[in-house]
């Protein structure tokens, strides 16, 4: 348990978001946003999310939480909004748009949703990260993304 008890204070650290932290751990989407909550109560956890932001000397954490958040987060719940014909207010609410930029309906009819740039918020990582050099899994991810061959 120690070891979900530090992932999930992991996820929380970057995500800065309880359900999507509960998530990643392996709890069920409905089950994710009480365990989320109750992880985040709990002790050990709480004492774990300190020391991360005790370590985030520069602090950019806030900042390379929102762009983790856009380059790896899910796209679930704006796909959801699209095609649910019959989706209440309240459940609007419980969405998860993070990565949604725009929302449209055109006057044709449906619904034009548009995300933030995943390339752009990885870029922006490695760019915040001073652990991230040329060499970095990052920059190879990002040079891959991009088809830049190897330095």
């Amino acid at each position: 348990m120690v070891g979900t008890k530090k992932l999930f204070a992991r996820f929380f650290f970057h995500l800065r978001n309880a359900r999507e932290a509960a998530v990643r751990v392996g709890s069920p989407p409905d089950c994710a946003e009480a365990e989320g909550a109750a992880l985040l109560h709990d002790k050990w956890v709480g004492e774990e999310i300190k020391k991360l932001e005790e370590s985030d000397s520069q602090g950019t954490a806030y900042a390379k939480s929102g762009l983790t958040r856009l380059a790896f987060g899910a796209v679930n719940d704006a796909v959801r909004l699209a095609f649910d014909e019959e989706i209440t207010s309240e459940e609007i609410m419980k969405l998860d748009l993070y990565n949604v930029s725009e929302i449209k309906r055109p006057k044709g009819g449906g619904l034009e949703i548009k995300f933030f740039d995943r390339q752009r918020a990885l870029e922006k990582l490695v760019e915040l990260d001073p652990q991230f050099g040329e060499e970095s899994e990052a920059q190879r991810l990002v040079d891959a993304i991009y088809g830049r061959g190897g330095r």
